[in-house]
């Protein structure tokens, strides 16, 4: 009975979320222009590069979105390296920036991003033409092989639908994407365990067993004898996530390096969810209800506070990390003074300006932890702040009352 319920289920929201035939037709008329455009420079301006299209849309796992990005990859010979690969794409986008807004998106290699309309852009990225992946000066650089893998692996149509399901799953359940305001799965890492376990539910049954603290590990390609040969061939700032996942075209990578265990608890709970209720819900993306967490905060009677966050930094990655990090920063501080009884933060990729809430109830008093007995001048100091002190463990202490409202 639940296996037809699921089924039914995942039908609908497969329908929901393909793209339809017309946002296909302009994707690709638009993207045939931007080729052409590109080829024409490219020789123009004599560059040993190859173009190739890159992400979702080569994989033919794009699901339905508001505004779609397109990948599209500069494969630069190693004898333009000294130019500089992103000089060089900004230079045969000159012509370009005439009919469509082109910006340069700064990372660790800059890129570039090409406005076509409201619901559309593409992002041109400068990558080094490699034939082994030990030669990767950045992880872009990988990107070739894994469109390769990716063509000639995944091949039935039940695995296609199946990688766009997991991917509108994580995404409704915050867990979708490498970004540091995310730290959840990358596309290339959910196409790959979807490969792996055959089957969207499969997949949500495997990631329920694994159990926090006991590293899970995956190595489609068995390019490494065991689990402790993984441990220990892999750079240990690689290895954080509760699962690893090696990157079938390079053994010295775990494309899930990016997941944290926070995010992946969060995705634990909404795959228990699922298979034990399945339903539509799950694929929908819910925004938090400022208004009604103030709300359940007045019923309560606790101090509830909504901002907005705003940064100069550039939007995406950089702006999220930067607004995730403010958000953190905020939450300790206000858990000094309160017992902070819900919370949430949100920002969607795009612009510079993000949400945050903090419902709580203020600390009656907290302990403030002064110096060791020992510091004798500290001590002093100490005490002459705060009348009422005492000693415990060989160290000062004193209470103070609160009366702070959020």
């Amino acid at each position: 009975m639940v296996k037809k319920s699921i089924n039914s289920i995942l039908k609908e929201v497969l329908e929901k979320i393909n793209p339809s035939k017309e946002e296909i037709r302009e994707i690709e008329n638009y993207l045939k222009e931007i080729l052409n455009y590109l080829k024409k420079e490219i020789k123009k301006n004599k560059l040993n590069a190859e173009i190739f299209i890159g992400g979702s849309f080569a994989k033919k796992t794009l699901i339905k979105k508001n505004k779609y990005d397109i990948d599209i990859f500069l494969r630069f010979d190693k004898k333009h390296k000294e130019k500089g690969f992103s000089n060089l794409t900004e230079k045969i986008l000159k012509n370009l920036k005439k009919k469509f807004k082109v910006s340069k998106i700064h990372g660790s290699r800059d890129y570039f991003k090409i406005d076509i309309n409201e619901k559309l852009f593409f992002e041109l990225i400068p990558v080094l033409k490699i034939k082994k992946p030990e030669e990767a000066e950045n992880t872009t650089d990988l990107s070739y092989s894994h469109v390769v893998y990716a063509k000639k692996k995944f091949k039935s149509q039940k695995l296609l639908d199946d990688i766009k399901i997991v991917k509108s799953f994580c995404h409704a359940n915050n867990s979708y994407g490498a970004e540091s305001y995310v730290n959840g799965f990358s596309g290339y890492s959910l196409e790959l365990l979807i490969y792996k376990y055959g089957s969207f539910v499969k997949f949500l049954k495997a990631m329920t067993k694994v159990k926090i603290g006991k590293k899970e590990v995956i190595d489609i390609e068995k390019f490494h004898k065991n689990k402790k040969t993984v441990l220990l061939d892999l750079n240990s700032s690689k290895l954080g996530s509760p699962v690893v996942l090696i990157d079938p075209t390079y053994k010295n990578r775990n494309t899930l390096a990016a997941l944290n265990e926070e995010t992946f608890v969060k995705f634990q709970i909404a795959a228990k969810r699922f298979l034990k209720n399945p339903a539509k819900k799950d694929f929908e993306v819910e925004k938090i209800d400022f208004s009604k967490k103030e709300e359940n905060s007045k019923k309560k009677k606790l101090d509830f506070i909504s901002l907005n966050l705003k940064t100069e930094k550039q939007e995406g990655d950089v702006a999220g990390s930067k607004l995730l990090k403010f958000y953190k920063h905020l939450e300790m501080e206000i858990g000094k003074y309160f017992e902070i009884k819900d919370k949430g933060f949100e920002y969607f990729g795009e612009g510079n300006i993000g949400k945050a809430f903090f419902s709580g109830k203020g600390k009656k008093e907290i302990l403030l932890s002064g110096p060791s007995v020992k510091q004798e001048k500290h001590v002093k100091a100490f005490k002459k702040k705060h009348k009422k002190n005492f000693i415990k463990k060989g160290k000062v202490y004193s209470k103070k009352k609160l009366k702070k409202s959020l």
